[in-house]
């Protein structure tokens, strides 16, 4: 079964073809940092108007390195939230156009469970049931994952997600956006130690994240510090150390609260090489896996939301738009909508 993804739930625009029998088949994003670049953040506006102007040309260029038609597709899979309600509209309002061309089901795919799926891409895909940390721009989750559309939230941030406070401190440092990427080069300059910050809830007993005192402190820090080069760095680095020892610590306790073994990690932060690090080690010294999906796939990109909704239409057991398709919104067989904010754990398994 051949299905085309497509995400355009914020600032990137992705498109990829999923082949169940022979995995991704091509895969092709466009970001849009440096128009948002200038404005420290992303235009929703902007955002939405250069979908429109990427999505299509994206699309002939994937299917066209996939060597796979538009009539073996089976299924058209968007992001239908959660994101910015212009940039989801594109995608889905495209999504819902082309299959209603081919006769085949369009499938709104949350953007989180498509992370949450991602590395079952990788070259070492995990097995369930595992704890996910879905960490990236707007989100800080723990997870329990026993399948599919079996999610229960064991912890989330109070208030900043971990790359809300990378932006924020980038900001701080006079690093531009986006601030992840950032703020991990700088560390690596930086001196250890010179700089202490808080470990915000790292030992609170329960599963949540708090990233806004951590952002105050930084800002505490620069107002009262000369910023030259090294020092700039040196901040940098003890920012990182303390964003990477409470993803860290939450994590292994969720495993522990869990009575698992199996950890994956999804998000754009995902990527953070001294994340990885961190993990890797106390994985080794703990003696619990951790998985990852490949850094090209930790963004937003086309390849996941195909994924998640080939797996969808496997356990749906439909093939075309004449049975009744959980996954399709109100407003008909072809109608669609958009979930700006959409709550991971309210989800369901694949109809059956």
């Amino acid at each position: 079964m051949i299905v085309l993804g497509i995400e355009t739930s914020c600032d990137e625009t992705g498109v990829a073809v999923y082949d169940t029998d022979r995995g991704v088949r091509a895969h092709a994003l466009h970001s849009q940092v440096a128009m948002h670049e200038e404005y420290g953040g992303v235009v929703p506006e902007l955002a939405s108007r250069d979908h429109i102007r990427r999505l299509l040309p994206l699309t002939r260029r994937v299917l066209e390195q996939s060597g796979v038609t538009l009539g073996e597709l089976a299924a058209i899979a968007y992001t239908e939230g959660p994101g910015l309600a212009g940039a989801l509209l594109v995608g889905a309002s495209v999504a819902g156009a082309l299959a209603y061309a081919l006769g085949i089901p369009a499938i709104g795919v949350h953007h989180l469970e498509g992370h949450l799926l991602s590395p079952l891409l990788s070259q070492r895909p995990p097995r369930f049931p595992f704890v996910a940390l879905l960490v990236s721009g707007g989100h800080t989750q723990l997870m329990r994952v026993e399948g599919v559309g079996r999610y229960l939230l064991l912890g989330e941030t109070l208030d900043d997600a971990a790359g809300e406070a990378f932006d924020k401190t980038a900001q701080l440092l006079g690093l531009g956006y986006p601030g992840g990427p950032a703020i991990s080069r700088l560390a690596e300059q930086g001196t250890s130690g010179r700089f202490r910050l808080p470990r915000p809830m790292i030992a609170s007993g329960d599963l949540d994240f708090s990233f806004s005192g951590l952002k105050t402190a930084v800002r505490d820090l620069v107002r009262h510090t000369t910023l030259d080069a090294d020092t700039k760095a040196d901040v940098a680095n003890a920012f990182q150390a303390a964003m990477v020892d409470v993803l860290v610590a939450k994590s292994v306790a969720a495993l522990d609260r869990a009575n698992l073994e199996r950890l994956v990690i999804a998000g754009g932060v995902g990527a953070n090489k001294q994340l990885r690090a961190a993990l890797d080690a106390r994985a080794a010294a703990r003696g619990f896996d951790v998985f990852y999906p490949e850094l090209e796939l930790c963004t937003d990109n086309g390849a996941m939301i195909a994924l998640a909704g080939a797996l969808r239409l496997q356990g749906s057991g439909i093939r075309n738009q004449e049975s009744e398709h959980p996954d399709v919104a109100e407003g008909g067989r072809y109608g669609f909508t958009v979930r700006p904010r959409w709550d991971l754990a309210s989800l369901a398994p694949p109809a059956t």
